[in-house]
């Protein structure tokens, strides 16, 4: 009955039209839309690049993957944090794309995996700075009936760039003569050079843009009667750390997406052939973000979560037992449907399990308890692929085992772990 009885307002809520969002998330989406043009050029060909062209061996790709997400991670909570204390999100997240847009042109010289690494190191910093405050900003943008439609506009807005900047790429690659499968250092450059200007478009978008929300109408909606932060403050450390627990346990098999695309050139595919499968994977990102998350207002954001990991699962156990190209196309594209249900879903999660003046300090901690996995998760992967020292290692579909392994633990966990479906102060028992 108490079901019944509150649908009508769920339902309104979660039936608004995307143009009545609020300015600040289009800018924030349009500014991430620029931002995966830039990155998608470059990050989907590094691995290619380090691997092909550089020699590296995966375990030190894991490192510098792993090393570069760890060192954004500790930014993403002193950023979230610090933007709780100044009552202000924009200034660090325009830092942080600056950072990011100034780092990218060093690849240009890259010619050793320790530069790549500083690089990277240094594009992951800019990361750090701006994630947390970012989805502070979106999530205080909006009221918590739209959290699911305002994040998923803006991990569609943010995907649609990945989908323009690897079709960019492989123009580029394909005029610079890697029609033949191979990348080489002088394509790669080409994409360097061009990455730079949706790069700096992004920092001038949200420079001028977003506007801060006020502070006084953040504490307002957080302490009105009824409000879902007003009502879940009282459990939310339990709940909050359990479902940190919980990302961490997933993140810990869910490696660099540098392995999916090394396990794909492994199987079969072209270096035209690997940016093909990921713009398609891109491509389904986006078409899934925007209803997951209208859907995730409605039906709870709890359910598509376990529901998205379990998916991932399936996706992963595939990737372990690929034999040929096009089936790590077609897992791919899979990937992107798991990918489209749990991103946006899971940042407006956040907001719906903590009061409006922590989420800052909240999204860091998420961002850095997921960031901080990533690098014993990517050297996990390289060791369980290509061995270290004078052992071989498991082989290439070994990751992916592992990864499939560790997401339906923590399925299984937060199905009997975390209360509630998604919006816990609306929907008690």
């Amino acid at each position: 009955m108490k079901e019944t009885s509150q649908s009508p307002g769920r339902e309104a809520g979660a039936a608004r039209d995307l143009s009545k969002l609020p300015r600040n998330v289009w800018a924030v989406t349009l500014t991430s839309f620029l931002t995966d043009i830039s990155s998608e050029m470059l990050f989907n060909l590094l691995p290619i690049f380090l691997f092909s062209v550089l020699g590296v061996r995966t375990a030190f790709i894991g490192l510098i993957e792993g090393l570069a997400d760890a060192a954004a991670s500790l930014l993403k909570m002193v950023s979230g944090w610090l933007s709780d204390r100044l009552g202000a999100r924009k200034p660090l997240a325009v830092l942080g794309y600056a950072v990011s847009t100034v780092a990218k042109p060093f690849l240009y010289l890259a010619a050793s995996w320790p530069g790549v690494l500083a690089i990277r190191f240094a594009d992951r910093v800019g990361k750090g700075l701006r994630t947390a405050p970012r989805d502070a900003l979106v999530a205080d943008s909006v009221d918590e009936e739209s959290r699911g439609i305002a994040f998923g506009l803006h991990r569609a807005g943010d995907t649609a760039g990945a989908v323009v900047g690897i079709a960019a790429a492989m123009v580029i690659l394909a005029s610079s003569g890697g029609a033949t499968g191979e990348l080489s250092r002088r394509a790669f450059q080409g994409v360097v050079v061009a990455s730079v200007i949706p790069a700096a478009l992004a920092v001038l978008i949200l420079s001028l843009g977003v506007r801060e929300v006020r502070r006084t109408r953040i504490l307002e909606a957080a302490q009105a009667p009824g409000s879902q932060a007003a009502e879940s403050e009282a459990r939310l450390g339990r709940e909050f750390r359990r479902y940190l627990l919980l990302m961490v346990i997933f993140t810990l098999g869910n490696s660099s997406d540098a392995f999916l695309i090394l396990r794909a050139r492994v199987a079969g595919l072209s270096v035209l052939g690997v940016l093909g499968m990921m713009l398609s994977f891109n491509l389904v990102y986006a078409l899934v973000s925007i209803p997951a998350g209208v859907l995730s207002d409605r039906v709870g954001r709890k359910r598509l979560l376990v529901g998205g990991w379990l998916f991932y699962a399936l996706v992963y156990m595939g990737f372990w037992r690929a034999q040929a190209g096009w089936q790590a196309w077609v897992l791919m594209l899979l990937y992107g449907v798991y990918y489209g249900l749990t991103e946006g879903v899971a940042r407006a999660y956040v907001a719906d399990l903590v009061p409006a003046e922590k989420r800052g300090t909240a999204y860091g901690a998420l961002h850095t308890a997921v960031g901080l996995t990533a690098l014993p998760a990517s050297l996990i992967a390289g060791v369980l692929w290509q061995g270290l020292g004078g052992w071989g290692g498991f082989g290439q579909g070994a990751p992916f085992l592992f990864g499939s392994l560790m997401a339906l633990l923590a399925a299984a966990g937060l199905a009997s772990l975390v209360p509630g479906r998604g919006l816990p102060a609306r929907e008690g028992a």
